[in-house]
């Protein structure tokens, strides 16, 4: 959950810095794991394993923060956390998509990211949106009774927290 709006303004907003870092992340798993992003194979697929997740999130995310302090005027422009978080956890998560070509797998880089951002940074935003951007990781892979369907079948928005 809480994707979303996050995501509504930021792609448009900070266009190349999350290139910039997604193309990071895709070289990295053509470099690491020999998945060609540009001809995408079947056959060229990483098995969707938590240590998949945790090694392509990882190193985009740490790559991506460590830009952010190397070049304080980004951080600056980038205000508040919030859009440093999405632009990070964005690039984390279409990383691992790209690499596995599993949806939730890439959710699940997208909330590791968010994780490793407010454990480095002690917070992702300001005020009350710290909440926006994390609340959704405990339940990307538990279908409880209360809360219905798995990713694939509620989409990665619901419930949008953020709205």
């Amino acid at each position: 959950g809480g994707v979303g709006f996050t995501q509504y303004a930021t792609a448009a907003y900070t266009d190349n810095i999350l290139d910039e870092y997604t193309y990071y992340g895709m070289d990295y798993i053509k470099d690491k794991y020999k998945v060609d992003w540009k001809a995408c194979s079947p056959a060229d697929k990483v098995k969707p394993t938590q240590e998949v997740v945790n090694d392509i999130a990882g190193e985009v995310t740490l790559n991506a923060m460590e830009q952010y302090e190397q070049f304080p005027t980004l951080m600056e422009d980038h205000f508040g956390g919030s859009q440093r978080a999405g632009v990070i956890a964005a690039a984390s998560g279409l990383s691992v998509g790209v690499a596995t070509a599993n949806s939730n797998a890439g959710l699940n880089g997208w909330y590791l990211s968010m994780l490793m951002h407010k454990e480095g940074w002690s917070r992702l935003g300001f005020f009350g949106y710290d909440l926006q951007d994390q609340c959704g990781s405990t339940n990307s892979l538990s279908v409880r009774p209360d809360e219905g369907c798995i990713g694939e079948y509620r989409g990665p928005n619901y419930p949008n927290y953020a709205m």
